[in-house]
């Protein structure tokens, strides 16, 4: 039997139905593998401005800058526009320091260019972050100032992301607080910040606001006490990482280092304050190390560009500095334990102690106050009235005032 015999034209319908057919076939694969932008996120600030775009899958991207008016493209692989990037421009305000404007458009059929308007150079940084907590995959746009080095964080934010964070010599600590005619500072750390919210009590209260307002009325108080100083490691909206912290407090050379939380448990009816020393060789409690590891991972939640090792280990950590520093630590942190005890009842009844990464340098007293449960509904209510947030200033203020009466050691410096 011969075969079939087709004209020319119908065989060139054929062929372009059979094109068309693949084409389709090849649209629906793309369509079912690509990656979809499903937030995004812009935390204006001082210090710097970061951009976040949350999306299904691991973001391909390339950057280049453009001058005349400077702006930041940056091309984003596998992507299709939607609602969610159309929408970025309302997310920009004229508050940014950095951003004037921002746009996104359809470069290409699997291209979408993202454009940043700037207000002044930057330095930008770019690097994704693998799925962690609630969030999906995450590319990150870090905008650095190339003009500003009047706070020394910027500096030490520039180290962090390049694994240059170098640290201080360690501290050498007179007899007591008399010994030296200068101010005490005191370095306050409002724990959480920018893309990392901290805990969320059950009314939808964010831990990272609750704690800068308390942060800040804290510093007010230090501030009016004669001989004394405070700063603070975020004063603002914006993510920190942990070790940067403890690289500000040093490098100002802090005589104390106190973390404000109000954290989240597992059972929604733990309640009460508490107050948190560094450990030598474990947590105290299991709530302890629960905690510690919760607080642990807020550079993986915020995002950072590297695992940068814990730079203590270069020194021998728990060597005798550090075992003293401890020591004045607890010192320091039953004091406040008493203070805050007569606010809200006590978690439990002695400072406890865990690996809390924040805590860490090796020579300075430093605590983690643990103001109030936010997963308690009772307690999340408490932490949001300004009552509250005041009264545990005055009683983390009284706490330190009790530890410098005892004739607590400062540090020698330079």
């Amino acid at each position: 039997m011969s075969e079939p015999s087709f004209d020319p034209a119908r065989r060139r319908v054929l062929n372009l139905a059979a094109a068309s057919f693949l084409l389709s076939v090849s649209r629906v694969g793309f369509a079912a593998s690509a990656a979809k932008i499903v937030a995004v996120r812009i935390w204006p600030s001082s210090t710097y401005t970061r951009i976040t775009l949350e999306s299904s899958e691991s973001l391909r991207y390339k950057q280049f800058s453009l001058a005349n008016p400077n702006r930041l493209v940056i091309d984003i692989e596998g992507v299709q526009l939607n609602g969610i990037l159309k929408d970025i421009s309302s997310q920009i305000t004229a508050a940014d320091p950095f951003i004037k404007t921002a746009r996104a458009g359809q470069n290409t059929p699997d291209t979408v260019r993202l454009v940043l308007e700037l207000k002044s150079d930057v330095k930008p940084q770019l690097f994704t972050l693998a799925p962690v907590a609630e969030f999906k995959n995450r590319l990150v746009v870090d905008l650095y100032p190339t003009n500003q080095q009047d706070d020394p964080l910027l500096s030490l934010l520039e180290d962090y992301n390049k694994g240059k964070l170098e640290q201080p010599e360690l501290k050498t600590r007179p007899k007591n607080s008399q010994d030296i005619g200068r101010p005490i500072l005191v370095m306050l750390d409002p724990g959480h910040g920018g893309e990392d919210p901290g805990a969320i009590g059950p009314s939808g209260t964010r831990e990272k606001d609750v704690v800068l307002k308390i942060g800040r009325e804290l510093k007010r108080l230090i501030d009016a006490e004669p001989g004394m100083k405070a700063y603070m490691t975020r004063d603002e909206d914006v993510f920190i990482p942990l070790g940067v912290r403890v690289a500000k407090a040093r490098k100002l050379n802090a005589d104390l280092f106190i973390s404000i939380h109000a954290d989240a448990f597992l059972n929604p009816s733990a309640r009460g304050t508490s107050v948190f020393a560094l450990s030598e060789k474990g947590a105290t409690s299991t709530a302890a190390r629960y905690l510690a590891k919760t607080q642990n991972e807020a550079d993986l939640i915020g995002g950072v560009k590297l695992n940068a090792r814990d730079p203590y280990l270069a020194h021998t950590l728990f060597d005798l500095t550090q075992t003293a520093t401890i020591t004045d630590s607890l010192r320091l942190g039953k004091q406040v334990l008493g203070k805050v005890g007569s606010l809200n009842r006590l978690h439990r009844g002695q400072v406890e102690q865990a690996g809390f990464a924040v805590l860490k340098a090796p020579d300075i007293p430093s605590i983690l106050v643990e103001t109030a449960f936010i997963s308690n509904p009772d307690e999340e209510k408490r932490l949001i009235d300004p009552d509250f947030q005041g009264n545990m200033a005055a009683a983390i203020m009284a706490g330190v005032k009790g530890y410098f009466k005892q004739g607590a050691a400062l540090a020698v410096r330079a």
